[in-house]
């Protein structure tokens, strides 16, 4: 086994991957992640190279994002993928997540014009705010997901849209796969268009930094 440090090594990985989009998107985004300064520490564990014929994305810091494992064939067969959450099993267990219900790519995020509605304006979520995300995520409730949103938030890019005195009312969240996670809008807030903002400011930031945008 190998594992794939080099830049030129991962920047090879990426363009195999590429070419198997939108399937391999979260395994593609998991080692955009890891090439453009690895947030998540995790590391691309190969059988053989270059001619591989699986890999793997192994998490190395298991303490805030648990155990993540993404594969996928170097043939361009689909291995499958597995997230063992550090919820653990008795919360989440091990999910199979279906690659193939991915669509195709949009790639014209930049024709939403509008912008934030009147008192409201893109900013960021701090960590003050990881009990909110904790309350808002299906998912939350307890101290192991707030210890894994509390490490998405730190590491990881996100959107918030604040009201006139800085509170949050929509943000969108992005995890070790390079996608979007949480995406929320505060109830009292909805039907103002404001999760449109905030999804279309995430994919232009994503996409300025080389992750393609899919729907």
């Amino acid at each position: 086994m190998q594992i794939l440090t080099h830049p030129a090594q991962l920047q090879r990985l990426e363009g195999i991957l590429r070419k198997s989009l939108p399937l391999a998107l979260p395994v593609f985004g998991a080692v955009l992640n890891i090439s453009r300064g690895n947030p998540g520490q995790f590391e691309v564990l190969v059988d053989k190279w270059p001619e591989f014929g699986a890999w793997e994305v192994l998490g190395r810091d298991l303490g805030v994002l648990g155990s993540t494992v993404a594969g996928f064939g170097g043939a361009g067969v689909h291995r499958g993928i597995a997230l063992l959450g550090s919820l653990g099993a008795g919360s989440w267990g091990a999910l199979g997540l279906d690659l193939g219900v991915l669509g195709a790519r949009l790639g014209y995020w930049a024709h939403w014009k509008q912008g934030p509605a009147p008192g409201v304006r893109v900013g960021s979520l701090q960590p003050s705010h990881v009990d909110l995300l904790n309350a808002t995520w299906p998912y939350g409730g307890n101290a192991r997901s707030r210890r894994y949103l509390a490490g998405i938030l730190g590491r990881f890019p996100q959107v918030c849209l604040q009201d006139g005195g800085g509170q949050p009312v929509a943000w969108v969240l992005t995890d070790h796969f390079g996608t979007g996670t949480h995406s929320y809008t505060l109830p009292e807030q909805r039907r103002r268009g404001h999760m449109q903002v905030a999804l279309t400011v995430a994919a232009q930031r994503a996409q300025a930094r080389g992750f393609p945008t899919f729907g």
